[in-house]
């Protein structure tokens, strides 16, 4: 399954490790570290230029033909949104 993060980006959904609230999570400096980290390793790849809201946090530990390589999503879509899209594809009800 695959998850749609906004303009004409997917993820594999076993690749998820976690989708964060950027307004929530960015308030801790450990985690504001951690993003500055990865953006300066090339790991960040912006979905969208407009106002971000999420972003999402892979390892593609799941494919074997690769090494795991951790990747950061910034996304426009909400989290909450991204939780329902996941929903919906898992077909999971509340």
């Amino acid at each position: 399954m695959f998850l749609h993060l906004g303009a004409d980006m997917v993820v594999a959904t076993k690749d998820i490790i976690g989708v964060f609230d950027l307004d929530t999570s960015t308030v801790a400096e450990d985690t504001r570290n951690f993003l500055t980290d990865a953006e300066k390793s090339l790991k960040v790849i912006n979905v969208t230029y407009n106002l971000p809201k999420a972003f999402v946090l892979t390892d593609n530990a799941n494919n074997s033909r690769t090494p795991s390589e951790a990747r950061i999503y910034i996304s426009q879509l909400s989290p909450q949104t991204l939780l329902k899209r996941s929903r919906e594809k898992l077909d999971i009800n509340e």
